[in-house]
Formats: structure tokens, C-alpha cells, sequence
């Protein structure tokens, strides 16, 4: 059965430097890091110390809410370092490498004859549970309760994110072997939304396969949920990325946790924007290095323009994307820059603007915002941008003066901060929409569960 979703709001931001279909390999991380802050919400307690030797596979930490929560080392090799911040809070995990990796040997699994008690704990006690986020909050799924249904989205609409048809290439039984596990976690549907036909996953069973088409952002799994089975209050949806899948899809054929990752390097910074093999928590350098560097003042982004996170060059890749994004860093500043007609930047708007007229032109853009934070003005731009059947201004101002009932009221349980990502991008009021839904959630999750 297959369904096409088609949505007319939205705005693609067309951006110069997208990565070339072709994969190359990194330089080997000496170190690889694992940042608890990836996995919201998440307050780690230590299993693997300082000094000690791990395999890939074997768990660092554990969630302190779930002690069943297990989150993996992606390599074979010493634990060099607990990196801490203020109040000794817990900010990454270093492992030296070692040359030759071993892996944990968790045991082949024939998906077919399990039953999903099973599947849920071999998830759990090899360490790939945490691949699972649940709507609403936008956090690690709760294990002891069961989703009405499974959302999967293998379309990236983001600007310069990966393209996961690509991606994906000659992944179709890992991809099947983790779609027929998850199918047995839930008593209602799993939902896979593809780009096209040809998507690897357009090919798999024991999923309901949807293509889906328009303006960022389709890609985002909150759109494709709102259009085929919405989140009323009390319900709960499981979500889980399309290159997670092949994690856990290897995990039950071979029985070892691989955390390889092919990852789109991009940006109008990028001498060689294409594809890279590597390992999640790698060191950025290992791959910014054969990428090349075009400039000195950049930005790294984990993760694309939109939603992704600053990084710095002695960082390390996060465990939760498949895009890494070098752009300008936007610290100049044009003298009367908001008096006179623009011609090289994007705008929703048409005052003084011209993109409109070219709705197909790439642009080279840094990260400057173009204005500085002021109150809210009401412009309808929201709207225009936003697919949800939700008033996205009146959600945000309940989510600043923190009224739960508003917020519940307002769809609050059907959307993630990165749905509020565009809103943020044409606020002619320069508000952080993103930070604002995030502790808006986390105040729900607390007060109402």
C-alpha cells in the first residue's frame, strides 16, 4: 500500500555547496567521544571508568531515570578520559582507539522467530535503544510503554542534508531485518516515508510506505506524523532515523554493533563537499581534514544549518546526525545593510528582496541574522511557512510565559524543535524558537509526564 503526501507550506533554502554523490574515506580518529547531551534529557552515570579497556559495543554510561538504558562505545579501546564541566557535570567520553577493533559479541538473531519482549530487551542490553526517540517530548523512547505506531522518514528536505536514497545504497537487508523487528514493537503501524520509488526503502516489507513531496520541511517526521496518524494527548509514537536502522538491522545479522556512518560534508566552506565513512563520535578533524577548509573564519555545524550545533574544530562528530555543515562565520556587518535592495541573501519577505524571483538561484550565506533580538511582532510569516494544523505564534508565546494548559491545547505533544526550525529562520523578530519549544517540552515532560 502506498500513500502520497504533499504538502505547500514550507521553504526550501537553496544553499551553494552541497555534497557530490561519491564516498570517500576518512583519515582513522585516534579518539572517538560520545556526549551524553546528544541523547536529550539523558543524565548519565558511568559504567566504563577512566582507564578502563572496552570493545565496541560495550556500554559507557547507563540513563539515570532507566537504568536499562545503555549507551555504546563506538570503538575497541581505553577510556582516556571522563571530560566534566561546572558542577562536574558529565560532558563526554574519551576512547583511545585501537588499531585493530574488536567487537561485542551480542549474538545473531533470526528477527522472524522473536517475539517483541525479545527484540525490546536485546535492544536494550545491546546498547541500540537509544536510536528510538518517542513523541511527544522529543526524547529517548520509554520502553515500558508501547506506541500506537512506528514513523520512519527516509528524506532528508533539510538544506544540504544527506540524501538518504544515496545514503542507504545496498542496505536493504539490514534495512528489512530492523523494519520486521520494529514491526514487532508496536500493535498498530509502522510508517516509512521515502523521496521516491527508488528509495532502498521503498523495497522493504512489513511497513506501510509513503512517498512524499514539497517544500522543506516534508523531511521532518512531525509533518509526515500530522498527515497520517496525529498525536492526541495520551498517545505516544515512536521515531527512529533511517541510518539508525542499519545500526540496528546489522546488530540482529551479525550480532555486532557497528557504529560506521556515512556522513554528508558540506557547506560553501567545503573545498570537497561529498560523502565520508566514518564512526559516530569521530574527531571532526579526521574528516574536515580530506574535506578541506575553504577559509579561516567558519562555522562547524553538527548537523545542518537549520537545527544543527556549533562545533569546534577539536570537536567530535555527534551520535545523532548524518550532515556536517562548514559555512561562513557571519561576524561583518553591512553599513545601511537593511536600507537598501538585496540582491545575494534570502527573505521570505519581498520588501527590498528579490530571491523570490529566483526560486532556484543557490546562495553562499554565513550565519550573520541580519538583526538583533527584539519582542514579538506579529507578521503572518509563520504561517506560511509552518504545514502543521497548529497556530505556530500563538504556540510560542505560551511556550514563553510557560501556561501548560495553552500549550496542551495549542498541539504542544505533536511537534519537536526542529519543526520550529523555518519559523525561526523568517522571524523578522529574531527570537530563538528552537531553545524556546525545547524548554517548553521539558517543562511538560516534568510537570505532566
Amino acid at each position: 500500500m502506498s500513500k502520497d503526501i504533499r504538502i505547500k507550506k514550507g521553504l526550501d533554502i537553496n544553499l551553494v555547496g552541497a555534497a557530490e554523490q561519491s564516498t570517500a574515506t576518512t583519515v582513522k580518529s585516534n579518539t572517538y567521544a560520545i556526549n551524553p547531551d546528544d541523547f536529550h534529557g539523558v543524565i548519565p552515570k558511568i559504567v566504563a571508568k577512566e582507564g578502563s579497556e572496552v570493545k565496541a559495543g560495550s556500554p559507557l554510561f547507563y540513563s539515570k531515570t532507566n537504568d536499562q538504558i545503555l549507551f555504546n562505545s563506538p570503538v575497541s579501546g581505553e577510556v582516556v578520559e571522563i571530560v566534566r564541566g561546572a558542577k562536574r557535570k558529565i560532558l563526554s567520553f574519551k576512547v583511545l582507539a585501537d588499531k585493530e577493533q574488536q567487537y561485542q559479541d551480542f549474538g545473531i538473531k533470526d528477527v522472524t522467530s522473536m517475539s517483541g519482549e525479545d527484540i525490546k530487551s536485546h535492544l536494550l542490553s545491546s546498547g541500540c535503544w537509544p536510536f528510538i526517540k518517542q513523541r511527544p517530548y522529543d526524547i529517548i523512547a520509554n520502553p515500558n510503554v508501547a506506541p500506537k505506531a512506528i514513523f520512519i522518514s527516509a528524506y532528508n528536505s533539510a538544506p544540504l542534508a544527506a540524501d538518504l536514497d544515496y545514503v542507504l545504497q545496498e542496505k536493504e537487508s539490514e534495512l528489512q531485518a530492523a523494519i520486521t523487528a520494529l514491526s514487532k514493537l508496536t500493535s498498530g503501524k509502522v510508517y516509512t516515508s521515502v523521496g521516491s520509488s527508488t528509495s532502498p526503502l521503498a523495497k522493504v516489507s512489513n511497513t506501510i510506505i509513503h512517498t512524499v513531496s514539497g517544500p522543506h520541511p516534508i523531511g521532518n517526521v512531525s509533518t509526515q506524523i500530522a498527515k497520517l496518524d496525529p498525536i492526541n494527548k495520551g498517545e505516544v509514537v515512536w521515531t527512529v532515523s533511517a541510518q539508525d536502522l542499519v545500526i540496528i538491522g546489522e546488530l540482529l545479522l551479525t550480532g555486532k554493533y557497528n557504529a560506521s556512518r556515512i556522513i554528508a560534508v558540506a557547506g560553501s566552506s567545503v573545498k570537497n563537499p561529498k560523502y565520508y565513512e566514518t564512526k559516530i563520535g569521530a574527531e571532526v578533524a579526521s574528516f574536515v581534514y580530506a574535506a578541506g577548509v575553504d577559509g579561516d573564519n567558519v562555522r562547524m555545524i553538527n548537523g545542518n544549518v537549520l537545527t544543527g550545533t556549533t562545533v569546534k574544530p577539536d570537536g567530535y562528530l555527534a551520535s545523532t546526525v548524518d550532515t556536517f555543515t562548514i559555512i561562513p562565520e557571519g561576524d561583518d556587518y553591512e553599513f545601511f545593510g537593511w536600507n537598501k535592495p538585496i540582491f545575494n541573501k534570502i527573505s521570505y519577505s519581498r520588501a527590498l528582496t528579490f530571491s523570490w524571483l529566483f526560486p532556484k538561484k543557490k546562495y553562499d550565506l554565513n550565519t550573520n541574522t541580519n538583526g538583533e533580538h527584539r519582542a514579538f511582532v506579529v507578521t503572518g510569516n509563520y504561517e506560511e511557512v509552518f504545514p502543521l494544523d497548529i497556530y505556530p505564534m500563538q504556540l510560542l508565546k505560551a511556550f514563553s510565559y510557560k501556561d501548560l494548559d495553552e500549550m496542551e491545547k495549542l498541539g504542544a505533544y505533536e511537534i519537536a524543535p526542529e519543526d520550529f526550525a523555518l519559523t525561526e529562520f523568517v522571524c523578522v523578530s529574531k527570537q530563538n524558537h528552537q531553545d524556546l519549544v525545547r524548554e517548553g517540552l521539558d517543562l511538560m515532560y516534568k510537570e505532566i509526564g
